[in-house]
């Protein structure tokens, strides 16, 4: 699993940094064209939390962020019971005798992926509203 999520990781950098590539040479383009335009934007917002995902599967995989990941005990004095990996949401936590756990892997990760995925989708509608507006036949008085 971990080499796939490497080559998936890779593949989001090169088409978020394909994507906005485009979309810059596009926004140049006097008229811009509008649906291409959006549907890149959109495209580079899927693959940009495609690769927030990854980086954070990354951390949960790895040990989270920190150099020990669980401590032996926590401040009341329980000890560690178990050590638990979800990959949605991700998050790397530490689960005491007392019951209290300690997680360590921030929110932030689950709004940044929420958000970019969010705006890909709103960017992929506007853009197939934009296509299909255009591909309608004008049609005169009368």
């Amino acid at each position: 699993m971990l080499p796939l999520m490497g080559i998936l990781s890779f593949l989001a950098l090169a088409t978020a940094g394909a994507a906005a590539t485009v979309a810059a040479v596009l926004s140049r383009i006097r008229p811009v064209p509008w649906p291409g335009f959006c549907a890149l934007l959109a495209l580079c917002f899927l693959a940009s939390a495609v690769l927030v995902y990854c980086c954070g599967w990354f951390a949960v995989t790895l040990g989270g962020p920190f150099p020990v990941v669980c401590a032996d005990e926590n401040a009341a004095g329980a000890r560690v019971e178990t050590q638990t990996q979800t990959f949605w949401p991700l998050r790397n936590a530490c689960v005491y005798s007392d019951g209290s756990t300690v997680e360590h892997l921030s929110p932030t990760y689950h709004v940044l992926i929420r958000v970019l995925a969010g705006a890909a989708a709103v960017l992929g509608g506007v853009a197939a509203l934009l296509r299909l507006r255009a591909r309608r036949p004008c049609r005169g008085p009368g």
